[in-house]
């Protein structure tokens, strides 16, 4: 799994004009499912939404967590981030899960987080979606299962 994690002061996901998803201060994750991820993956992404150190304590250093915050999650797919753009002009997305096992694994990350205590919003799974998030900071970790960054 991959996933690109912002801490912002508030996001929302859009379709077609209606808000199906909304949160305010926490993380908005843009996630990407692999065809060999599992629950192992789910579980470890999981409770690094979770446990990330990326918000400021009282002395202003990033050291809490969304836990730490209550602050909340909004979770969208992103196939495109096993997009590989190496060759030509048009990517490949050949490592990326296909829509029925992504769309479960995806669930369960949605219902992994939830069961930790946090509140969690959602895309939805394969929709044209307008994300909108305010970075604050700016705050930006990309996360990795396999460990490749």
């Amino acid at each position: 799994m991959r996933a690109v994690v912002q801490r912002v002061s508030g996001a929302r996901v859009d379709i077609d004009g209606r808000t199906i998803g909304e949160i305010g201060p926490g993380l908005l994750v843009l996630l990407g499912i692999a065809p060999e991820d599992g629950p192992h993956e789910v579980q470890w992404l999981a409770e690094k939404i979770a446990n990330l150190r990326i918000f400021s304590d009282e002395a202003g250093k990033m050291n809490r967590s969304l836990l730490e915050t209550n602050g909340e999650a909004l979770i969208v797919s992103q196939f495109t981030l096993y997009g590989d753009a190496r060759k030509g002009r048009r990517p490949s997305f050949v490592r990326a899960a296909a829509g029925l096992e992504a769309e479960a694994l995806y669930e369960d990350v949605l219902a992994r987080v939830r069961s930790l205590g946090i509140s969690c919003a959602s895309g939805e799974f394969g929709a044209m979606m307008d994300v909108t998030g305010t970075n604050e900071g700016p705050v930006t970790i990309l996360l990795d299962s396999e460990k490749a960054f």
